[in-house]
């Protein structure tokens, strides 16, 4: 099948859909996209469904040329869109003819942008799902794990749609400003003078962040002895004996003995996955019961 030929991948491009669920228990990490809130946006503009499978582009500099017609959706990180040199908008759907060329330049904000197509990529799924796990191997094109190269096709079919349409100007992310993140707090994990600590002073976000955890950089938290191992999920906060948490991201393990000071509100996960290294970070404590009533408000936008 034709679809989207690539001519350069960038840094590194990504394949994902919904993410890799059933297998933890056998230590797979789930995957999937780290800012669902930009990838559920590029399907829903398209009309595809919650998970169609979509491409992760970080940084930038990617380039694809179109051997179909059909059309794109783009949210996320503002890196600016051409189309055979033409500008085209970012949180926005438009067409793409067979032969023409689609460019996204370096990221000016954010750090990950979602590039979907009408009708999804058309993939074989690894374990149930096409998202690409680069340490564990697993999903992408070629289902080993494997990123994006020059020279990629990108199956999906031909498309036609009624029109243009942006995404409202309300539900369009700004990375440009200082995040206050917000985290559901352990009263078991960590004393209550360190998780008040954690919430007095802003942190740092480490170059040594990725697709499996965020490490944060600050005054060191005093942890307790180490924990038996449990199940972990994303959003979890780790503090290992060096006192610095670590925010577990999509690409993350399935179970960990560090302690555990809260978790961060899964709606909050996609802006701390926009931050670039060095980004100045904030914490608020939020309560179960209002991460719950968003998380359900959201599902049912975007799921049905």
């Amino acid at each position: 099948m034709k679809g989207l030929r690539v001519l350069r991948s960038g840094p590194l491009s990504l394949l994902q859909d919904a993410g890799r669920f059933g297998w933890q228990h056998l230590g797979v990490s789930p995957s999937g996209p780290l800012d669902m809130h930009a990838a559920a946006w590029a399907n829903r503009l398209l009309g595809n469904r919650w998970g169609t499978p979509l491409l992760e582009i970080a940084l930038g500099d990617f380039e694809a040329e179109a051997e179909v017609d059909t059309w794109l959706a783009i949210c996320g990180a503002d890196m600016p869109v051409r189309v055979d040199g033409e500008a085209r908008p970012n949180w926005s759907r438009f067409a793409l003819r067979s032969g023409q060329r689609l460019r996204l330049d370096f990221a000016r904000s954010g750090q990950r942008a979602y590039l979907a197509v009408a009708g999804g990529f058309r993939l074989e799924k690894t374990l149930g799902s096409v998202a690409t796990q680069v340490r564990e191997g697993l999903g992408g094109l070629a289902g080993n794990g494997g990123a994006l190269q020059a020279g990629d096709r990108l199956p999906c079919p031909p498309a036609r749609l009624p029109g243009a349409a942006s995404v409202p100007v309300a539900f369009v992310a700004d990375y440009r400003c200082e995040p206050c993140l917000r985290v559901m707090l352990d009263s078991s994990g960590l004393a209550a003078r360190e998780r008040q600590r954690f919430i007095d002073q802003r942190w740092t976000l480490s170059t040594q962040s990725d697709r499996m955890g965020a490490r944060l950089c600050g005054e060191p938290l005093r942890a307790e002895a180490l924990q038996w191992s449990q199940g972990v999920v994303g959003g979890s906060i780790q503090v290992p004996p060096d006192g610095q948490p670590i925010v577990l991201m999509a690409d993350r393990q399935t179970m960990g003995g560090y302690p555990l000071l809260g978790w961060l509100h899964p709606l909050d996960l996609p802006r701390l996955a926009q931050c670039p290294a060095h980004q100045r970070l904030g914490f608020r404590p939020v309560e179960r019961a209002q991460v719950q009533a968003e998380l359900r408000q959201f599902y049912r936008f975007f799921r049905g």
